[in-house]
Formats: structure tokens, C-alpha cells, sequence
């Protein structure tokens, strides 16, 4: 999530909260309302970590349900994975301050400006959800794209939901089985519902977030299907951020896709948004998984895959270690 004006937001299954000013006011699922004071407790440590060329300077709160060295290695396997992804640190320096959460887990993660993360680890955060959290990996790749106009938000939010993934897979932190389920069982939040007027005009979370997962997963799929499997999103990611634009930088919606494209060889990324920018497309995502050879059990809630698909050679590519 990127920061917005004002105030910060996060959303778990059973609650929302809203960060306004020092005050942190709670809405649980049933429809009651707390209110807590946001204090800062005393800072357990500060270290800097080196990734590649990048230096990140984390901050701890003390009082945290897990140990500071499965904190550390929490940044460091979300280091990893985006470093891979880029074949460098997107940027030279970042801060990251890690603080205490009163509910769940992994929450509230905000990148600001390429400069500054900060996430909050909840009461029941654990090690094992450290090793299987997405949220810092997903606040790092903001990072590595350039601030738009709000009106596109879609498009910052489902680059790091797409190509957070994406990396993690890539070098094995999580499976391709994994990846597509994801796909599947969260995809459909992204479709229109009545009143649509697109992804630049509909800023819902669904389509805000899984909305724009899905631009970004049609995006790759054209553009491998186009360059028979030797260009994907991650060459127009790669263009962008060689351009310079990182986190720090505001781009036009114009800029970035021209970019995109130029990075990919192809006018995909133009293409797409013409279509879906200002017009409720409805994807068929059944045709769109027997297409791919995802194979999804409502029974077991896992996935197999058809290698006689008529895309499965896309489906390998995009997973691929």
C-alpha cells in the first residue's frame, strides 16, 4: 500500500482501522467501534542491513510477539526475492520501521515516497506467518515504480500484487501451486459488479487491488504469448525502474505505459488500459484458468495443472524458477 493524504488504513478478515492523527479507531465486522491512543513504544533496536547495493536501516519496536532475528530475516527473504526479481536493490537506501500491532498479524504495511516502510506486526504474529507473509515483499516492489495520480492507484497496487508473487515464486519461497491458487480463489474480487466505470474510475478495494492484479496477469499472458515466452511484465518492470523511476519519482499514467511497452517490445500495456481504464470489462476467468491449465478442486481447495492446455507453456513460463 502506498501512503495516501491524511490517513492510513488496513483491513484484516474480522476488523478495519483507520490511523487518524495518533488515534487508532477500530470497526469490527459486527459493527462496533474502539477507539485506541497510538503511543510509540521504546525502540528495541536499529541496524543496518545490506542487500546487494542497498542499504536498509530497520527499526524494531520493542515488545514484539516475535524475535528480532526472525524480523531480520523477514526483511532479508523480501530483499532477496525483489532483488532477484530486478537483478539489483530497486533502491539505494530505506527505511523501515517495524512496529507493534493490536490485532492479527502482518498489518498496515505503507511504503512512503522510496524512502520509508512502515508494518505492523499484530499479537499473533508468529514466525511461521513471517515466513509465508507477502505484505513486505508487496511494500518493497512499491519501491520500484514511480507514484501516480490517485486515479491510478490500481495500477501501483496490482503492479505489487502481481509481481510479488511472481518474484517469491521465482526463487522457490513459494510453490507454483501456491501461486495459482492464490489466483483463483482471489481473482473474482477484481471482476466489475453493477456501476462499474472501470479501473480508473472505480476505486473499490476489489477492483483497486485484485482489479488490478488482473490487468497485470493479462498483461503478462499477452505479452509472452506475443514474444513467444521471451518478454513478461518483469522486462517492463526492469525498463521503468532503468529509467529511473523509483518510488521517489511522480509519472503521468502516460509516461509509465509508454515505458512499459517500450520495455517489452509490444503495446500491451497500452492496449490493456484503453480497454479497461474507463470501461467495466468483465473477465471470464473460468475460460481464462482451462485456458492456462489451472485446474482448481472447490472440494480440496488445491490446484493441479493440464500441461495439454492451450497456454500451459505461458502458465510454466510465468512461475518458472
Amino acid at each position: 500500500m502506498r501512503a495516501g493524504v491524511g490517513l492510513k488504513s488496513f483491513i484484516n478478515a474480522k476488523t478495519c482501522g483507520i490511523l487518524i492523527g495518533g488515534l487508532l479507531l477500530v470497526i469490527a465486522a459486527g459493527g462496533g467501534i474502539s477507539l485506541f491512543a497510538q503511543t510509540r513504544p521504546a525502540v528495541a533496536s536499529v541496524e543496518s542491513l545490506q542487500i546487494d547495493r542497498g542499504n536498509i536501516s530497520l527499526t524494531v519496536d520493542a515488545g514484539l510477539p516475535v524475535s528480532e532475528d526472525a524480523v531480520r530475516d523477514w526483511v532479508m527473504r523480501a530483499g532477496t526475492a525483489i532483488t532477484q526479481f530486478y537483478g539489483r536493490y530497486p533502491v539505494e537506501s530505506v527505511a523501515i520501521y517495524v512496529r507493534r500491532g493490536r490485532l492479527g498479524g502482518v498489518q498496515n504495511g505503507v511504503e512512503h515516497g522510496g524512502r520509508r516502510i512502515d508494518i505492523a506486526l499484530g499479537v499473533n504474529t508468529t514466525a511461521s506467518w513471517l515466513n509465508s507473509d507477502w505484505m513486505m515483499t508487496h511494500e518493497m516492489f512499491h519501491l520500484s515504480q514511480p507514484s501516480l495520480d490517485d486515479r491510478y492507484r490500481w495500477m501501483s497496487e496490482g503492479m505489487a500484487d502481481y509481481l510479488e508473487p511472481v518474484a517469491r515464486v521465482r526463487i522457490g519461497q513459494i510453490t507454483p501451486e501456491r501461486f495459482w491458487k492464490d489466483m483463483v480463489e482471489g481473482m473474482p474480487f477484481g471482476l466489475p459488479k453493477a456501476g462499474d466505470e472501470g479501473l480508473d474510475n472505480t476505486h473499490t478495494w476489489g477492483r483497486t487491488y485484485w482489479g488490478g492484479m488482473m490487468y497485470w496477469l493479462l498483461a503478462d499472458m499477452r505479452i509472452r504469448e506475443q514474444t513467444q515466452n521471451k518478454k513478461s511484465v518483469r522486462d517492463a518492470a526492469i525498463a521503468v525502474l532503468n529509467a529511473g523511476g523509483d518510488g521517489s519519482q511522480d509519472w503521468t499514467i502516460e509516461q509509465l505505459l509508454s515505458a512499459y511497452d517500450g520495455g517489452t517490445g509490444t503495446k500491451v500495456f497500452t492496449a490493456l488500459h484503453d480497454e479497461m481504464g474507463d470501461k467495466a470489462v468483465t473477465t471470464d476467468l473460468n475460460a481464462l484458468w482451462k485456458s492456462l491449465g489451472v485446474v482448481y478442486s472447490d472440494e480440496t481447495r488445491t490446484v493441479n495443472f493440464d500441461d495439454g492446455a492451450k497456454l500451459a507453456e505461458i502458465r510454466r513460463g510465468i512461475t518458472a524458477r
